[in-house]
């Protein structure tokens, strides 16, 4: 019997578009998170005018580390396993974030989202790089360089 990844042309494509959506987004964030004042960021989420701007920095450094975590290691062919624990750690880490705004009685609802991708993502990248990572690594490279 054949695996899923062999039988399906557009799983790759599918998942490698997740992760570079995922990390787009929680790139995002984790600049909103490091580098806006307080008051602009409590302006958008209100939770963030109401805790300590350590946990707000804090929540920047993780995003930033997921959203890298999610496409270099696949990108660069180096240790690609790290998208597999990126994923699973971003996981974890929605878990933590639905558990504090459902107790601030908000809607956990962008964050169930996140964590049902991250977690697909690291249902399919649990194996290695996406099969075309070779095609993006060798664009990078230019096309006069010697394999």
């Amino acid at each position: 019997m054949m695996s899923i990844r062999k039988t399906s042309k557009w799983l790759p494509t599918a998942l490698w578009i997740g992760q570079v959506l995922l990390s787009v987004m929680l790139g995002w964030a984790a600049w909103m998170k490091l580098s806006q004042t307080p008051e602009t960021l409590s302006a958008m989420w209100p939770w963030a005018g109401e805790v300590s701007p350590w946990l707000v920095k804090l929540t920047g450094v993780a995003d930033l580390l997921a959203a890298l975590g999610l496409v270099l290691p696949a990108w660069l062919r180096v240790r690609p396993h790290l998208t597999f624990l990126a994923a699973v750690a971003l996981v974890l880490l929605m878990l933590c974030a639905m558990v504090f705004h459902i107790s601030r009685g908000e809607s956990p609802t962008f964050n169930i989202i996140i964590a049902v991708l991250a977690a697909w993502v690291a249902w399919g990248g649990r194996t290695g790089p996406p099969p075309f990572a070779d095609q993006l690594t060798d664009n990078v490279s230019g096309p006069n360089s010697s394999k």
